[in-house]
């Protein structure tokens, strides 16, 4: 049995009243500028963002499940206006639509919940989820206007049909909302936004906005945790080459929480400035890049280490709430007017092309639950930050590194130190060597000292990350990573390239350490293992799978090349329907497959071409945007009549105005190179 889902988690455990009559009681949760605290004790939650309208309903509890396992202790959700009410008066709250049925899931599985409500959203939906008849209204959109306020009023009443008796006073999952999104008009919009939600019945321990970009006037103190966030590239940027941007600057500790990265395409340059008093909240993110879509024009990779060193990072730079965008992935619910991307061709919102339906997200768990390598990567991260949560909020952040590192710089080490101070100095050093796109060389004979500790001159790796505790659970100081603290047994892990010295509170010193596994000590309590077996660690022992080759059978030759024109946003377009018509065609022959046993097989197809769209029985049903990753399927959603797809590849451009990364084969023209069937797990 899954041994994760056995020791108690306090951010996610409800606790149970027996009393007579009584609704089961949540625990209290009150913040102050240094972290949440549930029942007095101070916590370091990881909150990960799913959309569940984005995932048919019968996955959710699965899906749910996965993200618990982990090492999400909040799951954060848009609520797509356009997905609730894409034509005026009609709410659906049907099938994977109903947010009070996923809001009975998390509260089974124990996983608060926080709603970000709106109106405005974005989420690479059609007018960042702002339904098309609102545009026809003749009112300015999100600003303190009675017609435009009288409809987010209407939608937030929706919303609390689906919420009441949900919200945690009430013993349900719903701890949070957060008003709108990357707003920088007047804070009192936002304002207007909370009293409705109050007059309604909303009533939460906390409420949040986003805390980028700057606002033009502010919220008055308290009202609305600022969150904030970070990426290691994005779609949105319209130049078209590798390292765009200013992305570099996620690699880097520094004391500036906010990003001046983000939504470029839509806030333009942003300054590093925050607003007046928001250093006095607690440090949290909402948006912390955990992977990256793509967008026709511009299609990051992202690496699994591009996640963890973000991360570290904010961590390390004093951030107590670590919440990625996205932590899994998802399909866009088909709509009765029009698809539900982001397109230039919409009325808001529309600097970038989307796919039609996929929404994956290159996340720790993928569109169709799949893993990518930074679901286990971030795990030994996320159970140090639950097991050792109340040691570190407290923590300040200071930085012995300089915080305005220039992109590529390799002249020094990055890292910082998150201590506090007196009697009981204790501190957690942070170390990344680590920037996306540049292979920072080695760092010998560093000193790293901390609460007047200094540990062993070493030889920093290229690429290493790691945390190292000082005077922390009866270590001076380790050169090894904390993991876990379970049952008395404290876990550590080695970092690669780094020997391991474990120098004890009592004097002891234990050099070059060996990894023993989880079940050897090699110290007392103390428990040594590798990288591999930290990311897996209270994990199931995994089964190994076979695939299954498929042949493609070429149908239909590609015609004419279409003209790449760019949009309104200046950006290469999306081919229209009539270009598919030139696609090349494959038919796909699927074996006939056990419907109660499909489970966990997706359909893998490796191709090269501009973009592919996979259809069923004439139904569009898959669509991707060639980056180098292959395209994916879960063969569990197909209709129970097929046995037979239809694969359409438009072929790739020479000179296309579109950014491919380095994995991505640029030879011209189109190929499928194999198909297969496999495991829905590590891609």
């Amino acid at each position: 049995m899954n041994q994760l889902l056995n020791f108690s988690i306090a951010i996610c455990t409800l606790v149970l009243s027996f009393k007579s009559a009584q609704a089961q009681q949540n625990p209290t949760v009150t913040w102050d500028s240094q972290s949440l605290l549930f029942d007095g004790h101070r916590v370091c939650p990881v909150m990960g963002e799913i959309h569940y309208s984005r995932i048919p309903a019968n996955e959710w509890a699965d899906e749910v499940r996965k993200m618990k396992e982990g090492g999400v202790t909040l799951l954060a959700t848009y609520l797509f206006w356009n997905h609730i009410e894409e034509q005026e008066g009609v709410f659906r709250w049907d099938g994977q639509r109903s947010l009070r049925a996923f809001l009975e899931v998390c509260k089974k599985e124990q996983m608060p919940v926080v709603l970000r409500m709106g109106p405005f959203c974005h989420g690479e939906v059609r007018n960042g989820g702002i339904p098309d008849w609102v545009y026809t209204k003749g009112c300015k959109l999100r600003e303190q206007n009675p017609v435009f306020l009288e409809l987010a009023e209407k939608l937030y009443r929706q919303i609390f049909t689906q919420v009441q008796g949900l919200q945690w006073k009430d013993g349900g999952p719903v701890i949070a909302a957060q008003f709108d999104n990357e707003y920088r008009g007047r804070g009192e919009y936002l304002m207007a936004l909370k009293q409705i939600a109050l007059k309604i019945g909303f009533d939460l321990p906390f409420y949040t906005r986003t805390g980028w970009p700057e606002l033009r006037t502010p919220v008055p103190f308290g009202e609305m945790l600022p969150l904030y966030g970070d990426y290691a590239d994005g779609f949105w940027d319209k130049e078209v080459t590798e390292g765009a941007g200013n992305y570099y600057k996620a690699f880097n500790f520094k004391g500036f929480r906010s990003s001046t990265a983000i939504g470029t395409d839509l806030l333009g340059k942003q300054e590093e400035i925050l607003n007046k008093g928001d250093d006095q909240y607690p440090y949290f993110t909402c948006e912390l890049g955990g992977g990256m879509a793509t967008a026709y024009h511009r299609r990051p990779y992202i690496y699994p280490e591009d996640a963890y060193s973000m991360a570290l990072v904010k961590l390390g730079s004093g951030s107590n709430l670590l919440g990625y965008y996205m932590y899994h992935g998802g399909t866009n619910p088909e709509g009765v007017l029009h698809t539900m991307n982001e397109c230039q061709t919409s009325p808001g919102t529309a600097n970038n092309d989307l796919p039609m339906m996929t929404y994956d997200f290159q996340a720790p768990l993928g569109e169709f639950g799949q893993t990518y390598p930074q679901y286990y990567m971030l795990r030994p991260l996320h159970l140090f930050m639950h097991d050792w949560g109340e040691t570190l909020a407290p923590m300040e952040a200071s930085f012995p590194a300089p915080q305005d590192l220039k992109k590529g710089e390799d002249t020094q080490l990055r890292w910082a130190i998150r201590s506090v101070k007196g009697e009981n100095a204790s501190a957690f050093i942070f170390v990344n060597n680590y920037e996306r796109f540049y292979e920072l060389s080695a760092k010998k004979n560093v000193q790293l000292e901390a609460c007047g500790v200094k540990l062993p001159k070493l030889t920093i790796p290229s690429g290493c990350m790691a945390i190292f505790p000082v005077n922390v659970d009866g270590i001076r100081y380790a050169t090894a990573q904390l993991v876990a603290r379970r049952e008395g047994k404290i876990y550590m892990m080695k970092v690669p390239g780094i020997p391991t010295t474990i120098c004890l509170s009592n004097g002891k010193i234990l050099k070059n350490v060996k990894p023993r596994g989880a079940e050897k000590p090699v110290y007392g309590n103390l428990y040594l293992i590798t990288k591999a077996e930290a990311e897996r660690l209270f994990l199931p022992e995994e089964k190994e799978t076979k695939s299954i080759a498929l042949t493609a059978e070429k149908i239909k030759e590609a015609g004419p090349l279409r003209s790449i024109v760019k949009g309104r946003a200046m950006v290469a377009g999306a081919p229209s329907e009539p270009d598919w018509q030139q696609a090349a065609v494959y038919k796909i022959q699927i074996p006939s497959l056990n419907r109660e046993k499909v489970g966990a097989n997706l359909l893998s197809i490796s191709y090269r071409g501009d973009c592919a769209r996979l259809y069923a029985n004439g139904h569009l049903i898959a669509d991707n945007f060639y980056y180098g990753r292959p395209f994916l399927y879960g063969l569990w959603r197909l209709p129970a009549d097929c046995s037979q797809l239809e694969l359409h590849i438009l072929p790739l451009q020479l000179d296309a105005p579109i950014y491919l990364p380095r994995e991505a084969d640029k030879t011209a023209g189109e190929q499928v190179f194999s198909l297969e069937i496999i495991q829905k797990k590590d891609i």
